[in-house]
């Protein structure tokens, strides 16, 4: 078959060459429309309860993962000068398009009683604006008491204030936020330069839009390293020019179609798929190098460009598809998590590594096929004799030194193991992010002024129409934020009985002492004059904190970067054993559903729920189950790998000795891990089953080889394995350098989980290299007696000629008339040849 599709490939060259440019012609037009991604992708299961209940917050309270905080501290900041321009600037931000509204000290307002209406008004603390600094100063002693705002907008014992910026969700998750942000930026920056004041930013929209524009200046920056990094390996192998522009030309077109792909399927560059053009162009290579390291070695054996370049198809066709589906299986498990991030990443990497195939298999016979035929200069790599001296050296080991072999693996494997159990699992919001950068160095600011930004909702559901207003509920929800406010990572709590609070302060003419709840002769008094808040920002602020039915109350909170084993301890053991204490009692009984803790008087029936949410626990739970599902993708990757290996060789044996030494460099992976304090989160899983699905290829390549040194050499294993080592080994060094050289470019990204997902893919090919050059013949020296038994349905079974020269009989190229010259000429064995 694969003969057919040769001489087809080179009869037909100059149509599939169009074919194909018109194609990628038409992915290149659609490439054009490719969109950034702008929101953090769900990746918990839309069926999942949590997920399920945040929705149903989202639809009653909105979102909470709109605010841009702008901090400072400086105690200039109270001059009434800067504090002028202070006031100027939270009014320029607030007519920015996209931002709702706009906190800030010269906003803040407070709540008066207003005693002819008998009800609670608002106003503005700084209106009119102070002339004086006199002024000034018992205005700030105004908002100093109003204990409401501290340690939301103003830090009372270190000064440090904000700026709490509230922006349109329409604007948040679309290509305009970028807009919104430099807007913003804009007019922060013009104020830092007028009053030599730093800010500091945080808040998950400013978080999500440095990280978007970050990916897009990355798959740049690692689109034209990968090229180059490529190019250059390809010229000092090759030491040809043709031999690096071809390939380049193939993975240009290739990455075309990558950009393509995705605008097609309606997808967007995330964190994910922004990596995928820069992995193509490196898995991409391996593909023209067997072709071209082939094509080489047929030339030179018999100086026949066409039939170089058919056996070229002919007998590489099957290993280098093989091989393209194996390390397809890496990135097409990912299809089966059902998690949209990991879909659409499977989905493109999958379809492209094939196409990247079918483009290699085209172009590089079919131009090389108009090139002049190389010269002796371009092959001299083929002696390779510093490679041979070393793939010599790998041979003396195999043959000589195996107990010594298994000695060493035993040794690293007992370390891998120790590492492995070592393993954290653990994840941040912006754990992408490195420790050195702005975004981090503004988080720490924010943690030490306001204990953290991060979003984290506490649902109270009295089981009650309008109970939140019931005096029993709001002071066990006052004992609960009293608790949440000695928690050292979170903020002050904001909720309904804050606001009560404030309104009996206001009741006593803003006595500061007077910040508290009413008792039971006071209840009817104030709670009349809130009964009247039917619209302005007291009654806003109420229903952003009361459902519309009055059942259910929210505390707001925000909550350090942490990571998720703490915020996991902060919740377990010290929220819901809080919970416990107020909800719960003699005479209730309380079931703990996950984020969920229910309350139920024995006697009455009834129930008292409250839930944990927020954009922080789904984005740490996500992350959890992103982890739990790749676990299960390396499994799905090895079952699918083990099922490739038995159909291409048919053989248990061969498929044990296969996989062993591909997993061995998974394990020390695992355990490099461990031993460099490098968590496991789902950049770090990520590359376990990617891995697995490139590693293989070399194995195939060396069994292949092995398989047909066994006939050429009499079924002895020795011999075969020694000429497996010279004439396979060269070709599996080189692409399993340029693998190396190509994933390690990651490892200088600014996002953590890429620079890990560089460092660990590079170094476990670079192992996987090694233990199929030297663990892989020593598993076959030991196990493998040599002894063949046909097998007719194993695919390698039409492969015996891999490496046989013999078999040019069996190509017609009669069938060929290839023209240059508008001539042709017959030469040796009627074998047609370009002139």
């Amino acid at each position: 078959m694969w003969n057919k599709i040769a001489i087809f490939i080179i009869k037909n060259r100059l149509r599939l060459m169009l074919v194909l440019a018109v194609l990628t012609a038409f992915m290149g037009y659609h490439a054009r429309n490719v969109e950034m991604s702008y929101d953090f992708a769900n990746v918990v299961s839309p069926d999942d309860p949590d997920m399920q209940y945040f929705s149903r917050f989202k639809q009653t309270f909105g979102e909470d993962g709109n605010v841009l905080v702008v901090g400072m501290q400086d105690k200039s900041i109270y001059q009434l000068e800067k504090f002028k321009q202070l006031q100027e600037l939270t009014q320029q931000v607030s007519k920015v398009e996209g931002v709702k509204g706009v906190i800030a000290l010269p906003s803040l307002v407070q709540v008066v009683k207003d005693t002819a209406e008998r009800k609670f008004t608002t106003q503005n603390i700084f209106a009119p604006f102070p002339q004086t600094q006199p002024r000034l100063d018992s205005l700030l002693q105004v908002v100093e008491n109003q204990n409401f705002y501290n340690g939301q907008i103003i830090n009372q014992k270190t000064g440090a204030t904000l700026l709490a910026i509230t922006v349109d969700p329409a604007y948040l998750n679309s290509a305009r936020r970028v807009e919104v942000m430099d807007n913003i930026a804009a007019l922060t920056e013009q104020f830092t330069k007028d009053t030599k004041i730093q800010l500091h930013y945080a808040g998950l929209p400013y978080v999500r839009a440095v990280m978007t524009t970050k990916v897009a200046s990355e798959m740049k920056l690692f689109l034209v390293l990968a090229l180059l990094v490529t190019a250059v390996t390809l010229f000092i192998f090759f030491r040809s020019f043709y031999a690096v522009l071809i390939p380049m030309l193939v993975i240009s077109v290739v990455v075309v179609w990558v950009m393509g792909t995705i605008s097609l399927f309606g997808y967007k560059i995330s964190l994910l798929t922004g990596l995928i053009p820069s992995i193509i162009v490196v898995i991409g290579i391996p593909n023209t190098t067997y072709l071209l390291a082939r094509y080489h070695f047929d030339y030179r054996r018999h100086g026949n460009k066409v039939l170089a370049l058919t056996r070229v198809i002919s007998k590489i066709g099957l290993v280098n598809l093989v091989n393209n589906a194996t390390t397809a299986i890496g990135f097409i498990v990912f299809t089966f998590t059902h998690i949209a991030i990991l879909y659409e990443f499977g989905v493109v990497a999958g379809i492209n590594i094939f196409v990247t195939f079918i483009i290699s298999m085209i172009l590089v016979p079919a131009l090389f096929s108009y090139l002049p035929p190389p010269t002796e200069r371009q092959l001299r790599h083929l002696d390779a004799k510093p490679l041979n001296k070393l793939l010599e050296f790998f041979d003396f080991i195999v043959h000589r030194k195996r107990p010594l072999v298994y000695f060493f693996l035993t040794l690293i494997l007992g370390l891998s193991f120790w590492g492995i159990y070592k393993v954290k699992t653990v994840s941040y919001m912006v754990d992408d992010l490195p420790e050195e950068s702005s975004v981090n160095a503004d988080l720490a600011f924010f943690e030490q002024h306001f204990n953290g930004v991060m979003p984290l909702e506490i649902i109270v559901d009295t089981g009650n129409k309008q109970g939140v207003m019931r005096l029993p509920n709001l002071r066990k929800l006052a004992e609960l934020e009293g608790f949440l406010h000695t928690q050292p990572i979170l903020s002050a709590p904001i909720s309904v009985a804050g606001l009560v609070k404030t309104a009996t302060q206001a009741f006593y003419e803003g006595d500061p002492s007077s910040y508290r709840l009413p008792d039971n002769t006071e209840r009817n008094f104030i709670f009349s004059y809130l009964a009247k808040q039917n619209d302005g920002a007291n009654q806003k602020l109420l229903r952003a904190f009361v459902d519309s039915t009055g059942q259910s109350a929210r505390i707001s909170l925000k909550v350090a970067d942490v990571g998720s084993r703490q915020l996991d301890t902060l919740i377990n053991k010290r929220i819901k054993p809080q919970l416990r204490e107020i909800y719960g009692g003699e005479g209730v009984t309380v079931a703990d559903e996950g984020n969920t803790m229910r309350f139920t008087r024995d006697d009455s029936g009834a129930e008292t729920t409250v839930n944990l949410t927020g954009t922080t626990l789904l984005f740490i739970k996500g992350n959890q189950y992103l982890i739990n599902n790749l676990r299960s993708s390396l499994l799905l990757a090895f079952v699918l790998v083990t099922f490739v290996i038995a159909l291409l060789f048919k053989s248990v044996r061969v498929v044990v000795i296969s996989l062993i030494p591909n997993m061995i460099p998974l394990i020390i992976a695992g355990g490099l891990m461990g031993l460099f304090n490098i968590p496991l989160k789902p950049s770090t899983a990520l590359i376990f089953s990617i891995a697995l699905g490139i590693a293989i290829d070399d194995s195939i390549h060396f069994l292949a080889k092995y398989r047909s040194e066994l006939h050429a050499n009499g079924f002895n294993v020795s011999k075969a394995i020694t000429s497996s080592l010279i004439e396979a080994g060269t070709s599996m060094i080189y692409t399993s350098l340029i693998l190396f050289f190509g994933f390690v470019i990651f490892a200088f990204s600014e996002f953590g989980g890429t620079k890990a997902l560089g460092i660990l893919m590079s170094v476990s090919l670079l192992i996987a290299l090694f233990t199929n050059l030297i663990i892989l013949p020593t598993l076959l020296m030991s196990f493998d007696s040599g002894k063949y038994i046909h097998e007719p349905d194993a695919l390698i079974e039409g492969y015996e000629e891999y490496y046989d020269e013999d078999s040019d009989a069996e190509l017609d190229l009669a069938q060929l008339r290839l023209k240059l010259d508008q001539e042709e000429q017959e030469p040796e064995n009627g074998k047609v040849q370009r002139v």
